[in-house]
């Protein structure tokens, strides 16, 4: 991809960074960055070089969903049924690719966060946040119901009673007030945010990766289920991860009270 691609795609020490790449419009989701995004995901997804993703943002905002100058445009010359069949073909593969996929994934929230940016961001395993961002479920205010994921999403993490809150008033809240509902993990200094997130990939990366892609599947199938199906949906992933190399040798370094060396089989 060139440097002008609407979204980005890097790989580094073991770490996919994919980066939505139109600052001037913060990151809006144009049709192109919509299949791009897609298209991105599931390249990390594959990508066996990668061990863990992060989703970030170029310039001052993650990501406020979807471009709105773009929707106008469609909506005026083909009706909303058309335009909204985005979901079903962009947004919903989407969210579902994050929610899949099988490495942890890090959202590095570098500014604004709205709309279907913010339902991104939730799906993430880890969101670590500037002080000077803020956060709006968007949808509200231009007569919206929710999507990408941020109905099964939004009430997990924060609550139901604080998830209709945040989706019926769309106003912007703060990062020190997402940090206290827990709509984020950390939020740092602007000037802080490489390093944090620098230092949190690179543990992931060193870490267990398809112990990680297990706990992924089994906490997505606890969410919906019961405590006995869960405790069935466990079993063969604990026995699939107590056959890898990664297991044997953490168990063996740990006997050595020595630190395990993980390469993610």
């Amino acid at each position: 991809m060139t440097s002008d691609a609407p979204v980005l795609y890097d790989v580094s020490n073991s770490v996919a960074t994919i980066t939505l790449n139109r600052p001037k419009a913060l990151n809006s989701l144009t049709t192109e960055a919509r299949v791009e995004l897609l298209d991105a995901l599931r390249r990390a997804a594959s990508d066996e070089s990668a061990r863990v993703v992060v989703l970030t943002g170029e310039g001052r905002g993650f990501c406020v969903g979807q471009d709105l100058r773009e929707h106008a445009e469609q909506l005026a010359s083909g009706g909303s049924g058309s335009t909204l069949s985005t979901v079903a073909e962009h947004y919903n593969p989407i969210a579902r690719e994050i929610a899949r996929m099988p490495k942890p994934v890090v959202a590095r929230l570098n500014g604004v966060t709205a709309g279907a940016g913010l339902s991104i961001a939730m799906l993430a395993d880890f969101r670590v946040a500037v002080e000077s961002a803020t956060f709006t479920t968007a949808f509200a205010g231009i007569g919206l119901s929710c999507d990408t994921g941020a109905s099964w999403s939004l009430q997990r993490l924060v609550g139901p009673a604080h998830a209709r809150e945040l989706l019926f008033d769309a106003t912007p809240i703060k990062a020190d007030r997402a940090l206290e509902l827990g709509l984020v993990n950390t939020v740092v200094a602007d000037d802080q945010l490489d390093a944090t997130v620098d230092a949190l990939v690179a543990r992931l990366a060193a870490g267990p990766t398809a112990a990680y892609a297990a706990m992924r599947e089994a906490l997505m199938f606890a969410s919906t289920h019961s405590l006995d199906e869960s405790l069935d949906f466990e079993e063969p992933r604990m026995m699939a991860t107590g056959a890898t190399e990664d297991h044997s040798r953490a168990v063996t370094s740990f006997l050595a009270k020595e630190k395990p060396t993980f390469e993610g089989r």
